[in-house]
């Protein structure tokens, strides 16, 4: 039976494996990453300076009264003459305290609650599961509207700490599955093995593989905090005296400044809504991408190197190849025995 031999390509230029230093900063390759990174690093430095760069006081009043975007007021009036840009960059600190605080709370929550019940198992798993399903079926917006008709003063830590506590049941679950495709791989009984107690584990081994996870849910629990604010500022379920985008669409939509043609007043608004919830919904897209290998786009991949059908690709070393010493050759008339004592003379 004859094998076909396949024929070979010497590649000259072979790239060396990836260190570990340029795998971190995989993440960061991305287009959709690094697009919406900008956008929020944006919004961020608003969120920061807004309340110093805003032009005008946002609760002071003029006697231009609903003035298209001009010179002195780039977003223009509202029905009191209170300037748009002035509220738009004083609202976006809040907007982003307010999602951030709770994704990070909730964060916490989830990891605690839902990486400790994955690992320990047995009885710790069913207490911790059933408390995680007791807050999955919470509603977060009523509760939040029943507690703002109790509380005077409805502030946006108040608001964070109800989001949080609303929202880290859906991430405890999912990092609990993580968690239990985790816990009997075979560095995590290695560490066992070597005595290695268990909340350094869940610590050093564990923890490290669910870091993507954790920011995906770090990202899709400040996107849901942000609306939430805004749809209660919208509502006016929160204190409507504190300057947010939700606060400018209530103000906006309570005078009805789309019946009067003042689209100035809240398409501004709409638009930085928009472009936060995009931006940290490409970071998202970008940790996807870096988790599933699938996803990857070819900006974020390393360089592949194209092959033909039927080629097989060698790298080309630098030492010489030394040809194999020809066998010795028998003298005319001498025996097998004789030819046979040579080679093995030779050997």
């Amino acid at each position: 039976m004859s094998v076909a031999a396949t024929d070979t390509t010497v590649l000259d230029d072979v790239p060396a494996p990836a260190t570990a230093g340029r795998a971190r900063f995989r993440f960061l390759r991305g287009g959709k990453t690094r697009t919406g990174l900008l956008i929020l690093a944006f919004f961020a430095l608003i969120a920061v300076i807004g309340p110093w760069i805003a032009p005008y006081d946002p609760d002071a009043m003029s006697d231009q009264l609903l003035q298209p975007p001009s010179a002195d007021h780039w977003f223009g009036t509202t029905h009191t003459g209170q300037d748009v840009l002035s509220q738009i960059l004083v609202g976006t600190r809040g907007v982003l305290l307010v999602g951030f605080i709770a994704g990070f709370l909730a964060t916490v929550l989830s990891v605690l609650i839902g990486v400790t019940a994955g690992f320990l198992g047995g009885a710790a798993d069913e207490i911790l599961s059933m408390f995680s399903n007791v807050f999955l079926v919470i509603p977060g917006l009523p509760l939040i509207i029943i507690i703002a008709s109790f509380v005077e003063d409805t502030t946006d830590l108040l608001i964070a700490s109800v989001i949080a506590l609303t929202s880290w049941a859906w991430g405890s679950r999912v990092l609990r599955a993580q968690t239990l495709s985790l816990r009997r791989r075979d560095y995590v009984e290695a560490a066992r093995a070597t005595g290695e107690s268990t909340w350094r584990i869940i610590i050093f081994e564990v923890m490290p593989n669910l870091t993507a996870v954790i920011a995906s849910g770090f990202v899709g629990t400040v996107i849901f905090a942000i609306l939430s604010e805004i749809t209660l500022a919208f509502i006016g379920v929160a204190d409507i005296s504190h300057w947010n985008w939700g606060t400018v669409l209530f103000w906006a939509q309570s005078n009805q400044a789309l019946a009067q043609g003042a689209w100035w007043w809240f398409v501004p608004a709409g638009l930085c809504i928009a472009l936060l919830g995009t931006a940290l919904s490409l970071i998202n897209f970008g940790i996807d991408e870096f988790v599933n290998p699938r996803l990857r786009t070819a900006a974020g991949s390393s360089k592949n190197v194209t092959m033909r059908v039927g080629f097989t690709p060698v790298a080309r070393t630098t030492a010489p190849v030394v040809p194999p010493a020809p066998a010795p050759q028998a003298a005319p008339g001498q025996s097998g025995d004789a030819r046979e004592t040579s080679k093995e003379h030779s050997a």
